[in-house]
């Protein structure tokens, strides 16, 4: 298969037919679930999809350590690539890791202010003309509203989707719709979906489609042995 046809084929097709066309640019995503569900490889996977489409991605992690970061890319790349017999697979491998950076921020003292300049600085003078901006591991248990505000004024200031993984406390009671540790933040949400695990397998649901709340599963799924976005 060549990738224009692994393209048009990616369940992620499924995603933005439900989302009137997927998050778009100027906008924020945020997937979120409790630690340990599948966030961090369903961005990747999402990164992935863009950077398949020759689109660039900045990845901004917290994790003290990146090597797994880049392990998923590795990881969810060659499944990909093995479950759709895609042709050239190095070579578009090889092609696409250019159009990806990883950048690593200390969780302590560091603001969601600090990431934007640092992001600023690397499309403006790094010359990274970035389509996807994908923020994994920030503790949104500091943010304030006039922070996600900022980020949704810079996400349309420089044309780019902005994705956010979220993990919700352990305490809250899972209730219908969005979870009401993101209540205060909602408006500024574009598209939020919920991982849950389901039956043997991890559900993707949609509750917040743009300017609609909803509670929709989506025909989606991670797969429980690989995290890979299927069907």
């Amino acid at each position: 298969m060549i990738k224009r046809e692994l393209n048009e084929r990616s369940p992620l097709r499924i995603l933005e037919k439900s989302t009137h066309g997927g998050l778009g640019k100027g906008n924020i995503g945020v997937i979120c679930a409790r630690k340990g569900v599948g966030k961090t490889a369903c961005l990747v996977h999402i990164a992935t999809d863009r950077l398949l489409r020759e689109l660039q991605v900045i990845h901004v992690s917290f994790a003290a350590d990146t090597r797994h970061i880049i392990a998923w890319y590795e990881d969810i790349f060659s499944e990909i690539a093995r479950r759709f017999s895609l042709e050239s697979a190095r070579q578009v491998h090889d092609e696409i890791r250019k159009h990806r950076i990883i950048m690593n921020f200390n969780q302590e003292g560091i603001g969601l202010a600090r990431v934007i300049r640092s992001t600023q600085a690397m499309i403006r003078d790094g010359q990274f003309s970035a389509d996807c901006l994908v923020v994994d591991g920030y503790d949104f248990t500091r943010i304030r509203r006039e922070e996600i505000r900022e980020i949704k004024a810079f996400a349309a200031e420089q044309n780019l989707e902005i994705w956010f993984s979220v993990t919700l406390p352990e305490e809250e009671v899972p209730v219908p719709g969005i979870p009401l540790f993101l209540k205060d933040f909602s408006a500024e949400i574009g598209v939020l979906i919920r991982l849950e695990p389901k039956d043997g397998h991890i559900g993707l649901t949609l509750l917040k489609d743009h300017e609609n709340s909803v509670s929709q599963d989506l025909e989606l799924m991670l797969d429980p042995k690989t995290l890979l976005i299927v069907r």
